[in-house]
């Protein structure tokens, strides 16, 4: 489609397309061309305080509405969503810098699963639980505030939006300045389904603005936010006064174990494509990846020929797109510099600017050998295609290595078979877990442990974070 078209001068509040009281206007960027593709306007706080009025107001009755209402209103909205697929994924790819035909499966897809998931999960709202003596009901938990990230935009718009929608809630939506196109179009398509006024309302603004008072709203009940965890911190700050809900995805810094019984070459090209695809900006990226030291030569050589093979650009042929934005290539160039600084064996890659793109946000495909785990490289979320080979002596080192990060939200083990790989997973200590090339599951819960955040996404513990229980105590 052309974007342009796109309201993106205004803002969806109250179900009607309105100006801002005073933002400015903010560039998009194509990350392959280096070219603006439109302009964004950003919300101010009095546009915060519109849109949680509206919310708030337009609560009252959404809450009370039957369930079989609304799983019809969001299968009207995935149904919009099939319809106008190849919209979302041009406002995606072209924002973010994926490939078109990765794009349509990485990140569209799945959105449209999970929107009729959560659509068809309506109903749990409506039943109740015998406890003793006592009924348990369920209500909705209120006006939600969400910040969602650049790297998976509409995955994560579906993956807050649906389930609140579902449990009965409504909510104020902030995109990432860099990639909100995507939100552009779902209002659109949230506008022609016919959700009532109030119950969506689409809010793009920088995250210190309109972020900062989404999270310390004294009328918003929860905030849901996928980002940095630096950024995550603030937000439960700003958020703690107010004692409202708060639901996190943040970092990750995710080993893969391979084991001494996998098949190698498989092993290794899978491991390497994870980090590779989507640039490597994908937070459950499995960027650490452990070898059993007599196999770490040639594990390392598999790795080089992975990355080499690896085509860049935005074509129908092309595996790996351009990082997000400048900033984001500069950031995961200057990492690959530490990397090397630091004494680790650099096989593939590099900061250098790839040949044939003087043009566009790109980095190339990169792998380290020779990385010890107190490394930067292999501490820190790098959100880059950099793939970091650590050899381990015995398993009880290998779990050793992985569970040393103040991260964990996912991990990975590659094993002889899924059922030689479960002990393994089960020392691991992550809130996911990828096993001989699993995929991800829109069915399942989502999230992490110690500081990759807290809470769960998907499945039905993705509902269960947007719902209040209430006892009710009856005589006996």
């Amino acid at each position: 489609m052309d974007l342009t078209q796109l309201k993106t001068k205004q803002l969806y509040i109250n179900g009607e397309w309105r100006d801002s009281k005073g933002g400015s206007l903010h560039p998009v960027i194509n990350p392959a061309t280096e070219e603006t593709l439109c302009e964004v306007i950003q919300g101010t706080m009095e546009d915060v305080d519109d849109a949680v009025a509206a919310a708030k107001a337009a609560f009252k009755d959404w809450r009370h509405t039957r369930a079989a209402k609304r799983q019809a209103l969001m299968h009207a909205i995935a149904d919009g969503m099939e319809s106008r697929k190849q919209d979302l994924i041009d406002a995606v790819s072209q924002a973010l810098g994926c490939p078109p035909h990765i794009t349509e499966w990485l990140h569209v897809d799945g959105p449209i699963y999970a929107m009729r998931y959560y659509a068809d999960r309506a109903a749990v709202m409506e039943e109740t639980e015998k406890a003793g003596h006592s009924v348990v009901l369920k209500e909705p938990v209120g006006v939600c505030g969400f910040i969602t990230p650049w790297n998976y935009p509409l995955h994560q718009f579906v993956g807050k939006v649906a389930p609140a929608l579902a449990a009965g809630c409504t909510m104020i939506q902030k995109p990432s300045e860099i990639t909100p196109l995507q939100d552009y179009v779902m209002a659109e398509i949230i506008d022609a389904a016919g959700l009532p006024a109030g119950v969506f309302n689409l809010l793009p603004g920088a995250g210190p603005i309109v972020g900062a008072a989404l999270s310390s709203h004294v009328d918003i009940d929860m905030v849901s936010f996928t980002g940095s965890t630096r950024a995550g911190i603030e937000v439960a700050k700003s958020a703690a006064p107010t004692v409202k809900r708060v639901c996190q995805e943040l970092g990750g810094k995710s080993p893969l174990i391979i084991t001494p019984d996998a098949d190698l070459e498989t092993a290794v090209r899978w491991g390497c494509e994870d980090v590779f695809i989507n640039s490597g900006q994908t937070c459950t990226a499995l960027t650490r990846m452990l070898v059993p030291a007599e196999r770490y030569e040639e594990a390392v050589e598999i790795a080089r020929k992975v990355a080499d093979e690896v085509a860049m650009g935005t074509g129908s042929n092309d595996f790996m797109g351009p990082l997000s934005s400048a900033r984001q290539r500069d950031i995961v160039r200057g990492y690959i510099d530490k990397g090397v600084a630091e004494g680790a064996r650099l096989v593939a890659g590099g900061s250098e600017i790839p040949e044939g793109f003087a043009k566009g946000f790109y980095v190339k495909p990169t792998v380290f050998a020779d990385v010890t785990n107190d490394m930067a490289i292999a501490r820190e979320e790098i959100f880059g295609p950099v793939t970091c080979m650590i050899p381990y002596k015995d398993m009880d080192e290998a779990i050793a290595i992985a569970n040393d990060t103040e991260y964990g939200l996912s991990s990975g083990v590659w094993a002889k078979d899924a059922e030689a790989a479960m002990p393994v997973v089960r020392r691991i200590e992550a809130g996911l877990c990828f096993v001989n090339g699993g995929e991800f599951n829109y069915d399942a819960p989502f999230g992490g442990v110690k500081r990759s955040g807290n809470g769960r996404e998907f499945g039905a513990a993705g509902l269960d974070e947007f719902i209040e229980l209430k006892s009710v105590q009856l005589p006996t």
